[in-house]
């Protein structure tokens, strides 16, 4: 008799701290103990970039130690997103990479999805792998940890019953621009908070954007560098912003929220 298959490992999403690791804190301060547990007895790993994965386990293994030495540990990397209309859409919609990222799993063991910051699979290429885990029966258990959408957007007083992310604004600015006004109608007619990001050395970029733009009764929700000793959110009507500019740091990740009047 041929030997049933083994039965699939988990695929455990793993919520990373929000500091891209460039002015760490210290982990207990922002992630459960049960993630620390959780990352300190993983073998397998699925992430954007192997090195700063290996950097997050260092600082996993300062308090828990892991179960394995650390060179021991399997950290595969996430197909990169093509550039290209059409064709890289094809090409990430193949399923076969996303299957060998999982055999750990389907071989049994349990395996750990990570971001580069904050939770897994939220504006993130990680989603693609939660797709196929479904679709492969792979079990799969997200781990409670931070998300920087939703600290800003509890934290900026704008509407929490009805939001949209919007993920990024177009770089050109007459687009960019136009796409600031259609989100502005949708926020009015609906009520609706729209919620924004941006890579951080354009911040201040894409703040200018949308104080040239919004309506002067719009609110205006600006959250930088949550869950750091110098993270701040500031929210007040556009008007508020133009008489009095804030300066917005290159490095930082930040996350906008606007509400129109």
């Amino acid at each position: 008799m041929n030997a049933a298959p083994p039965r699939p490992g988990r695929l455990l999403l793993v919520p990373n701290a929000l500091d891209l690791g460039a002015a760490p804190v210290d982990l207990r301060q922002v992630l459960p103990q049960q993630v620390l547990e959780a990352s300190a007895g993983l073998g397998h790993w699925v992430a954007e970039d192997a090195r700063s994965t290996r950097a997050f386990l260092k600082r996993v293994d300062a308090l828990w130690p892991l179960a394995r030495p650390l060179q021991a540990i399997d950290i595969r990397e996430l197909p990169r997103p093509p550039k290209g209309g059409a064709a890289g859409a094809s090409a990430m919609a193949d399923a076969r990479p996303w299957r060998e990222l999982l055999a750990p799993a389907l071989a049994g063991q349990d395996l750990g999805l990570i971001s580069e910051a904050g939770l897994p699979a939220v504006a993130d290429p990680g989603a693609l792998l939660v797709a196929q885990a479904h679709a492969l029966g792979v079990p799969v258990l997200p781990l409670a940890g931070p998300s920087s959408l939703l600290l800003a957007l509890a934290a900026s007083g704008l509407n929490g019953q009805s939001f949209a992310f919007v993920g990024y604004l177009p770089q050109e600015a007459a687009l960019r621009s136009a796409r600031i006004r259609e989100l502005q109608a949708l926020s009015r007619r609906a009520g609706q908070t729209q919620v924004l990001i941006e890579t951080p050395y354009r911040n201040a970029a894409l703040l200018q954007a949308l104080l040239d733009t919004l309506a002067e009764d719009t609110r205006l929700s600006v959250s930088c560098g949550l869950s750091l000793p110098e993270g701040w959110t500031r929210s007040e009507r556009v008007a508020g912003w133009r008489r009095r500019p804030q300066p917005m740091p290159d490095r930082v990740p930040a996350v906008f929220c606007f509400q129109a009047g």
